[in-house]
C-alpha cells in the first residue's frame, strides 16, 4: 500500500465572493472571452437571474464587479438548468449566448432553449444589446448539459451548441447565416458518434486534436456508461470508439493531456505521430478523466493507444461525497497539470502525477514503487463552507495569471494566485536561466580556448617542419 502524505498547501487565496439569491447547479457556470482579451464570467441561479461577474480596470488597481443581466423571455418563474457562451469562430464576429430553463405552466414543466446574439454592426459582443436579441425554441424534453465545440467543415471553422437532456439523444444547433439565427440539425451531420446514445448523457467533452482533422469526444452517462470515441472531422467517420460500463451516474468527463503539446508535422501539414499510435493520432498523449457521483474518481492514460485499458485511481476521492465537477490545469505552474476535483462534500482536491521517481521530496511524499510505475497522489485539499458545483480557470483580471471561479451552492468564489509566491518563482527561475546562459558563455568559450590552442600548435609544427 503507497503511503502518502499531504506537504503542500493550496496556492490559492480567494479574492472575492458574491453571493447567491438562490442556489446554483452543476450546469451554470460559464466564462467567454471580452474584446479587451480577458474573460469574463455569466453566473446562473435556479430563480432566473444570470450574474454578469468582471473585473474592472481602475486607476492602479482593479475591482471585481457583480451585475445581473436581465436576459429576455425568461418568466420570472422560470429555473435556469444550464448556460453557454463562446464566440463566434473568425472570420465571423459576435458574442453567442444560451440558456435554458423550464417554465412552471401549471399542469404540466415546459422546457425552452433560449439563444442570444445581435448581429448589428458595433453590438456584436455588447452583452446588454445581446440579451435584448433572443431565439426562443421550445424543447420535446428536460435539457441537462449545454455545450458548445469548434468544427472543421468544407475547410471552414464553427462553433455549435450541443444539448444533452433526459430523451438519451445529443441536440446539435447550428447557425443558419442565411436566416442570421440558430436551428436545430440532425446531430449526425457533424457528430456521427453522437447519434445513438446509451443513456441520458450527464457530461460531454470534445477535444480536437492540433494540427490535424481529427478530435477526441467522450461522454459520461446516468447510467453510469463512458464512452470515448476517435472521429475524422473530414470524412464524418469513427477511426476508433471505447466505452466502458461503472456503477454509478457519471458527473464529469475531461479529455487532457498532461504537459504541453508536442508539434511534429507531416509532407501535408498535419500532425504526423509514431508509426506504433494507430491511426496517425498526436504524439500527444490524451487522457480521460472520468468523476462518479459513487465512485472513485479515474484517469485513462494515453486512451488513443491503450483505450480504456490502462486505468489510474485518484485516491480518496470518493471521501468528500459525490465528485460534481472537475478540472485540468497547472496550478503550481511547472508544465505539468494537476486535476482539481469539486465535491459535494465542500472540499477542492488537488492531484499530481508522479512518474518514474521524480517527484520533489519538499512537495509530497509517495512510495517509490508508486513513483516508478506513475500514479496520480493527492497534493492539497481545501475546504469550502457548501458544496462545490462547477469550476472554471480563466483570466479575469488579464495580468497573464488565471484565477479559478468555483460555483458553490451558496455563491461564486475567485481565488487567485498568492503575488508573494509568484514573484518569487519567477526570480528563481529567472535566476536559474541566468546561471544557464552563464554556463553555456562559459562553455562556448573555454571550447573556443581550446579551438586557439590547437591551432597554435598545429603552426608551430608546420613551421618546424
Amino acid at each position: 500500500m503507497a503511503s502518502r502524505e499531504l506537504r503542500h498547501f493550496c496556492p490559492l487565496v480567494e479574492d472575492s465572493f458574491c453571493r447567491f439569491s438562490s442556489q446554483s447547479n452543476v450546469y451554470s457556470l460559464s466564462a467567454f472571452p471580452t474584446i479587451s482579451g480577458s474573460k469574463d464570467l455569466l453566473a446562473a441561479t435556479l430563480k432566473g437571474k444570470v450574474i454578469h461577474f468582471r473585473y474592472q480596470q481602475l486607476p492602479q488597481k482593479v475591482r471585481a464587479v457583480a451585475k445581473e443581466v436581465q436576459f429576455t423571455y425568461i418568466p420570472v418563474d422560470a429555473e435556469i438548468v444550464s448556460i453557454d457562451a463562446f464566440n463566434k469562430s473568425a472570420p465571423k464576429r459576435g458574442l453567442v449566448v444560451g440558456i435554458t430553463f423550464i417554465k412552471d405552466s401549471g399542469d404540466k414543466a415546459s422546457p425552452f432553449l433560449n439563444i442570444y446574439c445581435d448581429y448589428e454592426p458595433g453590438s456584436e459582443y455588447n452583452l446588454d444589446s445581446i440579451a435584448q436579441s433572443c431565439l426562443n425554441l421550445e424543447l420535446q424534453f428536460t435539457p441537462f448539459q449545454l455545450y458548445h465545440a469548434e468544427v472543421q467543415e468544407d475547410g471552414k471553422y464553427e462553433v455549435v451548441f450541443l444539448l444533452t437532456g433526459n430523451d438519451h439523444c445529443v441536440h446539435m444547433y447550428k447557425e443558419n447565416e442565411l436566416l442570421h439565427q440558430f436551428e436545430e440539425q440532425p446531430v449526425s451531420n457533424l457528430f456521427p458518434e453522437l447519434k445513438e446514445m446509451q443513456s441520458n448523457v450527464l457530461s460531454l467533452n470534445v477535444l480536437n486534436i492540433p494540427n490535424s482533422c481529427r478530435r477526441l469526444t467522450a461522454f459520461g452517462c446516468q447510467s453510469g456508461y463512458v464512452g470515448i470515441c476517435h472521429v475524422d472531422q473530414y470524412s464524418k467517420t469513427v477511426l476508433h470508439e471505447w466505452n466502458m460500463q461503472q456503477d454509478g451516474p457519471i458527473s464529469k468527463v475531461v479529455l487532457f493531456s498532461l504537459t504541453n503539446f508536442i508539434e511534429k508535422k507531416g509532407y501535408d501539414g498535419l500532425q504526423q505521430a509514431p508509426s506504433n499510435v494507430p491511426g496517425g493520432e498526436s504524439v500527444e498523449e490524451h487522457n480521460l478523466l472520468v468523476t462518479s457521483t459513487i465512485e472513485l474518481s479515474v484517469v485513462y492514460r494515453n486512451v488513443l493507444k491503450d483505450g480504456l485499458n490502462e486505468q489510474l485511481i485518484l485516491p480518496e476521492s470518493d471521501q468528500y461525497d459525490s465528485v460534481l465537477c472537475a478540472l485540468v490545469v497547472d496550478v503550481d505552474f511547472d508544465g505539468v497539470k494537476e486535476i482539481l476535483l469539486g465535491t459535494y462534500g465542500q472540499e477542492l482536491l488537488c492531484y499530481k502525477y508522479i512518474r518514474n521517481g521524480s517527484a520533489d521530496p519538499d512537495t509530497i511524499s509517495c512510495d517509490p514503487a508508486v513513483q516508478a510505475a506513475g500514479e496520480f497522489c493527492l497534493l492539497w485539499k481545501r475546504s469550502f463552507l457548501s458544496p462545490l458545483l462547477s469550476m472554471v480557470y480563466v483570466d479575469l483580471t488579464y495580468d497573464g495569471l488565471s484565477e479559478l471561479a468555483v460555483s458553490s451552492l451558496k455563491g461564486l468564489h475567485i481565488l487567485q494566485h498568492s503575488l508573494n509566491q509568484t514573484t518569487a518563482l519567477v526570480l528563481d527561475r529567472l535566476r536559474r536561466k541566468v546561471t544557464e546562459l552563464e554556463n553555456r558563455s562559459n562553455a562556448s568559450k573555454t571550447d573556443e580556448s581550446h579551438q586557439d590552442h590547437c591551432t597554435e600548435g598545429n603552426r608551430a609544427q608546420n613551421s618546424t617542419f
